[in-house]
């Protein structure tokens, strides 16, 4: 055995097909001749990985090679594992089962077919920062916005090409999309360098766009701003991105939403915060007070005996949810404001009011 093909893909002669084939694949990445412009002793090598692959990637001539070696004695008729009359030239490379030759170009130099070079592409989603009104954001709004973005070409329409002249077979390859290459011995189909394997070129550019299919401009687009909306928040409007590529489909235009703060409510969630002053008598023999919502205007009752900081709910009076479909609630929190001390009648009351034994809230027992 005058040559170790084992030996020359660094597998283990116990080595399944799989580990045979992996092992090719990147021995024949590394060495080949495209990738190795003007070296002799990479395109030596490549030479003699393609050997030996098409030899223990066939079962039989495997067989052959394990048993009798590339000189040895061979039964009669019996063709030598690494023979071949006319070297590679002509070698069929889809032999290689799902590890074909174009499966290994592709991998090395990626895939140029026509179905990916003109094949519609979706265009690039536009991003967009808009404030809202508080109220506005709770209840939902219709507006406008202004942005510049690219659109389809008014005079192609999105073709990049002028009038009907669109797309055309490819002359160098006449429509095939594969052209015939060489390297050393090895003949083989590649995919066309002038239409990148479409087996079609583009007509004449259109003077308005140069070809591109798409025009910036700048666009005035109605959107609507759902209620619920929240600080953080985005809003999708479909196809009003940047325009596709080959005809294909626009964008999608993403809006984030900045809540402006409100001067009464707090916001969390669904749920609405305020808080109200109330009077010390009030606190003390309860009341009816009025306290602002949404929608206007609200009585509540307090009860007697009302503490600083207590709070009272609002059901179905808060904010929209997400959708609409429901509100929150509303949490009036009171905060009992003293009278003011430079009243003599108050502070006079107040001397009769600590007299009367009022229980400290501090130690909670009764002043005396």
């Amino acid at each position: 055995m005058n040559k170790d093909y084992y030996s020359t893909l660094g597998v283990d002669r116990q080595a399944p097909l799989a580990d045979i084939k992996k092992a090719y694949r990147k021995l024949a990445r590394k060495f080949h001749p495209d990738l190795n412009p003007g070296n002799k002793s990479a395109e030596a090598k490549f030479k003699e990985i393609q050997e030996a692959y098409a030899v223990l990637s066939d079962p039989k001539k495997k067989s052959q090679y394990d048993q009798f070696g590339l000189a040895g004695d061979f039964p009669p008729g019996a063709e030598a594992p690494g023979a071949s009359p006319g070297g590679f030239e002509g070698f069929n490379f889809s032999d290689f089962g799902t590890s074909s030759f174009s499966d290994l170009f592709e991998s090395m130099f990626g895939r140029r077919g026509g179905q990916v070079r003109f094949a519609p592409e979706k265009g690039q989603d536009v991003s967009y920062s808009m404030k809202v009104g508080f109220e506005d954001a709770l209840r939902g709004l219709q507006t406008r916005i202004k942005l510049n973005r690219q659109a389809d070409c008014h005079d192609c329409r999105g073709q990049g090409t002028k009038g009907k002249s669109g797309l055309r077979a490819c002359p160098a390859c006449r429509g095939t999309g594969q052209v015939p290459m060489q390297r050393g011995v090895m003949r083989f189909s590649a995919p066309c360098p002038s239409c990148g394997g479409s087996g079609q070129e583009r007509g004449e550019p259109c003077p308005t766009c140069g070809g591109r299919g798409t025009q910036e401009r700048a666009e005035t687009i109605q959107v609507r701003i759902p209620a619920g909306v929240d600080t953080g928040s985005r809003v999708r409007i479909p196809g009003k991105g940047q325009a596709g590529r080959n005809n294909g489909p626009a964008g999608d235009l993403y809006i984030t939403i900045e809540v402006e703060p409100h001067p009464i409510f707090r916001r969390d969630g669904p749920n609405l915060h305020v808080r109200v002053p109330i009077t010390v008598p009030e606190a003390t023999l309860g009341a009816a007070i009025e306290v602002p919502t949404l929608d206007g205007q609200a009585t509540i009752k307090i009860p007697a005996g009302t503490k600083s900081g207590q709070k009272f709910r609002l059901k179905g009076q808060g904010a929209s949810a997400a959708g609409g479909k429901s509100r929150g609630d509303e949490f009036v929190e009171v905060m009992i404001v003293p009278p003011s001390a430079s009243d003599p009648r108050v502070r006079d009351l107040m001397k009769e009011w600590h007299k009367l034994g009022e229980p400290n809230p501090r130690t909670k027992t009764r002043v005396q």
